[in-house]
């Protein structure tokens, strides 16, 4: 069997499963039916197999003791109750006879058909008390003396015992009738309903299991393409036969599921089109920005022979016309991200001496205390990695507070960087948003330098690498601390190999 059959047997055999409830619910109302039903047969039957031997014997005792006892004379020797008991037990084969009297000084004599099997031991005390008991004379009860009767057990055998005293002066008469064979006919009769039980038992489980199939087949159809839409195959359809509830649901489903097509192909369109948009605008403003930029660089500086009036104009257009390049940038970089057309260009590179560079370049040394061993060689896109460093440690110095430091470790297989301000940390209406795109935490700055794009982007770099950025705050209060953890072997994880991609630009900082 293998491991996808085996899970498969398990689950459903869980006690969760419908299909396991439903058997056993089944079985439950088979199994209170049978014991319900073998129970009340075995009852009835018990009854008129005992009552029907019972009366049986008890009439042909009655009969007996009409006929042979009351014949005897007024005092009868042993010998004769001796006589009389064997006659009546050989008349009536089945049961043994005992027939008492009593002499002068009332000393009793007694008759036995077998003294193995029968004695007056054997009748029960109570029962020799109330056949000797003379009843009173009532409208209802003519006679003094009746006949008795009562179940009971000799060496674990039942047997039947009854007595009666001749009316107008006679022997006293008792009887043992064996049970045993009702007592084999009953057991047998409670083994054949047993067994019947089982049957009605297994019966209903396989009953049970194929009403589950047939039932539960078309549930697991709709629990599979569920499945498949939730993963995103919605062309997913149910083939619906029938006009039961089952096919009402599958129906239902089918509407659901185009509906949901619908509007994903929809909100697909939408997203693609404002992607292009976005796209198309972003590389359109390049060339005007390109020309822009380079007026705005012979501005600058010719700015010190300028009206001083004028001046502070041309560093105005200067400052903003680099924040638009920024921006489309940024826009240009975030629809590479969005449509999956970023990919990583891998390389070995010592990632002290790539936080080292990346300080440097954006003249950063004086600002930054850095904490990273020499040697520490992982693999992974040192561009990207630049972009990420860039934006953490620009976002540190301009909204928390210097010193900042950057601490590299390793933990692992995973490289962790460590970026620390030492500002007023990071509000906690804030920390869920600091990577969402154009979030900005103070609304009283909506013209800061950063576009509320460079966070988002260092993220999205992380996930390439197939790593991930946190935010908090100190615990000890001090400023916020950002934690970059990147697979050292980005390759290995990402499996993207020396694919070329996307150019991610040097983005210094843009702000929460």
């Amino acid at each position: 069997m293998t491991a996808a059959a085996k899970r498969s047997l398990l689950a459903g055999l869980r006690w969760t499963s419908l299909r396991l409830r439903l058997v056993v619910v089944f079985a439950l109302v088979a199994l209170t039916a049978a014991v319900s039903a073998s129970g009340i047969a075995y009852w009835l039957n018990r009854e008129a197999v005992l009552t029907r031997t019972q009366d049986a014997a008890l009439g042909d005792f009655r009969q007996e003791m009409q006929n042979r006892a009351a014949s005897l004379p007024l005092r009868p020797t042993k010998d004769d109750l001796q006589n009389a008991a064997v006659q009546m037990a050989s008349s009536s084969p089945g049961y043994s006879v005992l027939l008492v009297d009593k002499r002068d000084g009332d000393k009793p004599i007694v008759g036995n058909s077998n003294l193995d099997t029968f004695t007056l031991d054997n009748v029960p005390l109570s029962l020799q008390q109330q056949v000797n008991r003379k009843q009173p004379a009532e409208a209802g009860n003519t006679y003094p003396y009746h006949l008795f009767w009562q179940r009971t057990s000799i060496r674990g055998t039942p047997y039947l015992v009854a007595g009666t005293r001749i009316i107008g002066g006679g022997p006293t008469g008792y009887m043992l009738k064996s049970l045993d064979q009702e007592r084999q006919d009953l057991n047998s009769l409670a083994w054949s309903l047993g067994i019947a039980t089982g049957l009605a038992l297994v019966g209903s489980a396989l009953l049970a299991q194929a009403a589950a199939t047939t039932v539960l087949r078309p549930v697991q159809r709709l629990g599979d393409a569920a499945r498949k839409l939730g993963e995103g195959k919605l062309d997913t359809r149910l083939v619906v036969s029938g006009t039961d509830e089952l096919a009402d649901l599958s129906r239902t489903f089918n509407r659901a599921a185009s509906s949901l097509e619908k509007k994903v192909a929809d909100m697909s369109a939408r997203e693609e089109s404002s992607r292009r948009f976005v796209a198309d605008m972003s590389h359109e403003l390049r060339t005007p920005l390109t020309a822009i930029t380079a007026v705005a660089e012979v501005l600058e500086d010719e700015a010190d022979s300028l009206d001083p009036m004028i001046a502070p104009a041309v560093h105005l257009v200067v400052s903003e016309t680099r924040r638009l390049n920024d921006l489309v940038e940024n826009l240009m970089e975030v629809t590479r991200f969005d449509a999956g057309t970023a990919r990583l260009v891998l390389d070995t590179v010592d990632v002290a001496d790539q936080v080292t560079a990346c300080i440097d370049a954006r003249a950063w040394l004086d600002a930054v205390d850095l904490d990273a061993e020499r040697g520490m060689m992982v693999r992974l896109d040192p561009r990207r990695l630049d972009v990420i460093l860039a934006n953490l440690i620009g976002n540190a110095l301009k909204h928390g507070g210097s010193p900042v430091r950057v601490s590299v470790r390793t933990d692992g297989d995973e490289l962790v960087i460590e970026v620390r301000d030492h500002g007023p940390g990071i509000p906690e209406d804030v920390l869920p948003h600091v990577f969402d795109r154009f979030y900005k935490a103070s609304a009283s700055r909506p013209r800061s330098e950063g576009s509320g794009l460079g966070l988002s982007i260092a993220m999205e770099n992380a996930h390439i690498h197939g790593g991930d950025i946190t935010a908090a705050n100190s615990p000890d209060g001090d400023g916020a601390v950002f934690v970059l953890r990147l697979p050292r072997d980005a390759e290995e994880l990402t499996g993207t190999g020396r694919h070329h991609g996307a150019e991610a630009r040097d983005d210094e900082g843009d702000a929460t």
